[in-house]
């Protein structure tokens, strides 16, 4: 390659070319390309591997401990659960297009986190941003840049996610005002961002650990508007995924 090629590819940041020039090329010349074809699919080289790489910044941001996926899921495991409702919200995929939440409630290991995972990743494929936080470790860190004065910063980037996994709601109590800083947040990701929620605690007992009535009900008025719920408190322990993507 001719090292002004070289230097030039490196300015535009055309990493998938700059490595695959030569291949290319050669792959070309054997099958005889014209021009337009060779620049259609050098063109459309590059994009896949732009498309790859920008997954896998998305992925590594979204910070999810084990990444289970709808087509592994141990549905075998859980007679009780209803396979064709939840697969079928799934490929509906309008819990991102129309901006809805999704909530599951159910006992601890009837696998409510995996399902909930299976959505946060297949929007992270579709192109969205997204992000998986422990509830606990949420409103820690929402409560403590109160302190820093830097609240505004936080919301503003957990309510910038395109999807928020938020895991074990109701597995701690949270004092007034971290209740309150939660429902800040999910005000701000109201109609805009949709919000993925697991908890072991079904709705009548949120008041408990939430420590506030009246924001509790204004919380889940909110929340429950435009919110698919997927009730797994008669389903079992399972087993994690066999085959998790590493």
């Amino acid at each position: 390659m001719d090292e002004s090629i070289e230097n030039m590819l490196r300015h535009l940041r055309l990493w998938g070319l700059l490595e695959n020039w030569d291949a290319l090329l050669a792959q070309a010349a054997k099958g005889g390309y014209s021009h337009v074809r060779l620049l259609k699919h050098v063109i459309e080289r590059e994009h896949e591997i732009r498309c790859q790489n920008a997954r896998r910044m998305r992925l590594k941001r979204a910070r999810i401990p084990e990444p289970w996926r709808i087509e592994t899921y141990p549905f075998h495991e859980q007679p009780r659960l209803s396979k064709k409702k939840v697969t079928a919200l799934y490929d509906a995929f309008d819990y991102m297009t129309k901006k809805r939440n999704v909530i599951w409630i159910g006992r601890t290991g009837c696998g409510k986190t995996g399902l909930a995972t299976a959505f946060l990743l297949q929007a992270i494929d579709r192109g969205y941003s997204g992000r998986y936080v422990l509830f606990a470790e949420l409103v820690a860190e929402l409560y403590a840049s109160v302190a820093d004065h830097s609240l505004e910063k936080v919301l503003k980037r957990y309510g910038s996610y395109d999807c928020l996994l938020i895991d074990e709601v109701g597995y701690v109590e949270v004092e007034k005002a971290q209740a309150g800083l939660f429902f800040a947040l999910l005000h701000k990701r109201h109609a805009t961002r949709s919000t993925l929620i697991t908890s072991n605690l079904g709705f009548s007992d949120w008041g408990e650990f939430l420590q506030n009535p009246h924001l509790t009900a204004a919380l889940l008025d909110r929340l429950t508007q435009s919110s698919y719920v997927i009730n797994m408190r008669k389903c079992r322990s399972i087993r994690k995924p066999l085959d998790p993507e590493k």
